[in-house]
């Protein structure tokens, strides 16, 4: 298998070699890994084939799809205004966006909508996938829709709607689309190779998804418990009451019908070309893990969060409430569930990221970001092979290599 860098530097080999083993022993098609310390480059890599079918190689400028992986950067707009005093954590979301406070919204402060406790997980709809691409047909629905619980006592996974409510604040307060300010002042000044709305003239980059075995419900039962550590019977009630066939969760994903998973809207330009700031992005690993760079330390001169930032953002919010759809008497441990900051995942298993201080987002299928403030560390891992294993030990074991090395 042909590995690429243009840079590794001493004392970073481990981290090729973990690279290189993920396609020995793992069956990677093609994927990229950079890693940034104190604001530097240390290690870019890249290999295998961005097209199995055409076998096309994998290239230092191939981008690809990185699903959940985008909600970081969204995270980051947002806490860039936060920064610059135009947001307001604990402001109702209403002094940006009145007309969000409909059916029992009124008081919602911002911080809920960022740690996925205001309880608009899903779209009652019916929309369609044209009208998700426009945006305003799912601000509206969004507006008049009455929470599924009580704002702030419950939290679930708003895998499609974060991005919808951390973009139209971020439009009411600037007049720009989410993808816009992030390419305006996110990628614009880091030098990124990364688009939340990818512009036609770089299709020729992106690199098609390829996918894993599917897998059964037992392998799956089987990896969470290996990798949370919790009994088989917790597990199990828990994979059932949360991502059941008919669970919230599982109709998270649908969007009001939008997003149909029976049909491929996820590999169509059309996809591409529009916004969807919680799952669309578009980038290699360098420009992921030179943002992440930039929000510990600055990168070329540029420095996207201060400390106080950084500190604010990163406080846990899920251990405060329990896990929406969980039976009675069923309680879940944050960092073995969904140990959520402000915008961001917090480490966690079977997310381990560096330590306790690293922050940052997965995304279905493999993908991560993360930094960590102690080590002023930039990580990106992208690959074109989703794999939607809880135990999938491909960034996990690149995380741990980029450890070593650090010592």
């Amino acid at each position: 298998m042909n590995i690429a860098s243009d840079q590794v530097e001493q004392g970073w080999g481990r981290v090729a070699d973990v690279f290189r083993a993920n396609f020995e022993a793992d069956g990677e098609v093609g994927a990229a890994c950079s890693v940034y310390v104190g604001g530097r480059p240390v290690v870019n890599l890249w290999g295998g084939l961005a097209d199995r079918e055409t076998a096309r190689p994998w290239r230092e400028d191939t981008v690809v799809q990185v699903a959940s992986t985008t909600k970081g950067a969204a995270a980051i707009c947002a806490h860039l205004l936060v920064r610059r005093g135009e947001l307001d954590l604990d402001a109702p979301v209403t002094r940006y966006w009145p007309e969000f406070g409909a059916s029992g919204k009124e008081d919602v402060p911002v911080r809920w909508l960022l740690s996925h406790q205001v309880g608009l997980p899903i779209v009652d709809g019916p929309l369609t996938f044209e009208q998700a691409c426009e945006w305003d047909p799912v601000i509206r629905a969004l507006e008049a829709q009455k929470p599924l619980w009580t704002p702030g006592t419950e939290h679930v996974y708003h895998s499609v709607t974060f991005g919808f409510l951390v973009g139209e604040l971020v439009r009411r307060i600037t007049g720009k689309s989410l993808g816009r300010f992030f390419a305006d002042e996110v990628a614009a000044p880091l030098g990124l190779s990364a688009w939340i709305g990818l512009p036609e003239e770089q299709e020729d980059r992106v690199s098609p998804l390829h996918f894993a075995a599917p897998f059964s419900l037992e392998e799956l039962l089987a990896g969470m418990i290996a990798s949370t550590g919790l009994d088989a019977d917790t597990v199990t009630a828990w994979v059932t009451a949360v991502w059941g066939a008919d669970s919230v969760q599982a109709r998270a994903g649908e969007l009001g019908g939008a997003l149909d998973n029976s049909t491929p809207y996820f590999l169509t330009r059309a996809w591409r070309a529009a916004e969807f700031p919680a799952a669309n992005m578009i980038a290699d690993a360098h420009s992921i893990a030179r943002m992440y760079a930039a929000t510990v330390s600055d990168v070329d001169g540029v420095r996207l969060l201060d400390p106080p930032t950084v500190e604010r953002m990163t406080e846990i919010q899920t251990d405060k409430t329990p896990m929406h759809g969980l039976p009675p008497g069923l309680t879940i441990p944050a960092d073995r569930s969904f140990n959520m900051s402000l915008g961001f995942w917090r480490s966690c298993e079977p997310m381990p990221m560096l330590g306790p201080a690293s922050f940052g987002h997965p995304g279905s299928g493999g993908s991560i970001g993360f930094a960590d403030p102690e080590a002023t560390v930039g990580f990106a891992y992208t690959t074109n092979l989703w794999n939607f294993r809880p135990d999938d030990p491909r960034a996990a074991n690149l995380a741990k290599a980029v450890r070593n090395c650090l010592g």
